[in-house]
């Protein structure tokens, strides 16, 4: 098993952390939802044609991830709140031993 954390910033500026467990080989989005996480929609299911699991991934992780394909770079244009530079769609991220430990922060929304 692997723990990755969800992170949401309330309105009051409150940092509140979710940690889950999950096993590799599951998307990031995958974990959220199995989880009941709220903060990640997931629309589409996993298949690419929404943006409503966009994370804002911590910077200390963004070189172990792959970068984004550009299907995804695309779909990340259609995110409900601002994108940034290390935004992603979270059923793009394959869970791996190497991602234990990953820290993403949640959107105000998905929609």
């Amino acid at each position: 098993m692997i723990t990755v954390y969800f992170v949401r910033i309330a309105s009051d500026g409150a940092r509140h952390e979710t940690a889950v467990q999950t096993r590799p080989g599951r998307s990031l989005m995958d974990a959220a939802s199995d989880a009941g996480l709220d903060g990640i929609a997931a629309d589409c299911g996993g298949l690419l044609t929404c943006a409503t699991c966009h994370v804002t991934v911590n910077e200390d992780w963004t070189e172990q991830l792959p970068p984004a394909s550009n299907d995804e770079q695309a779909m990340l244009e259609f995110t409900a709140v601002l994108r940034h530079k290390n935004s992603r769609l979270s059923c793009q991220i394959q869970l791996t031993p190497a991602l234990n430990g990953l820290s993403v922060q949640l959107p105000t929304t998905q929609y």
